[in-house]
């Protein structure tokens, strides 16, 4: 499914690649590590940009994380990870803004951690998860580049 709102003029997929998702334990702990983060209502973001040879600069790449401290049930946790993506996979022409903002090299690339804080007892909507990532994307959008 393609969106007609695209930074450029060009239509953004909405869809999330496997490409597009961060892999790998040294990634993640350099993410970690020099992030920046901005805290939303029930989900916290984390962000840096990090030099990467492989990987589109147009693009973020992201993490989903929902801890087993807060959603004690398996079900719960992929149902929370499933919503964020789906949140994101909507707002993606923001991410896309993001990235182009903060990545002034090519072998840079921004990464992006959703941290998922509330409680399993009470998992929002879809529509609210949508509303709580287009928060923290402008967030990050407006934060000053690092790279």
């Amino acid at each position: 499914m393609k969106r007609p709102h695209g930074s450029v003029g060009q239509p953004v997929e909405c869809s999330l690649k496997k490409h597009e998702i961060l892999r790998g334990r040294n990634a993640v702990s350099r993410l970690f590590n020099s992030a920046g983060s901005f805290k939303g209502g029930f989900v916290k973001v984390l962000y840096a940009v990090l030099p990467e040879s492989g990987g589109s600069r147009r693009l973020p790449k992201v993490l989903f994380v929902a801890g087993k401290r807060g959603c004690p049930r398996a079900v719960d946790r992929n149902r929370i990870k499933r919503l964020m993506r789906e949140a994101y996979r909507h707002e993606k022409p923001l991410a896309q803004k993001c990235a182009e903002r903060h990545t002034a090299s090519e072998y840079n690339l921004l990464c992006m951690a959703f941290l998922y804080t509330g409680r399993a007892e009470r998992i929002p909507s879809a529509g609210r998860f949508r509303n709580e990532m287009r928060r923290l994307l402008e967030g990050v959008l407006k934060a000053a580049p690092s790279g």
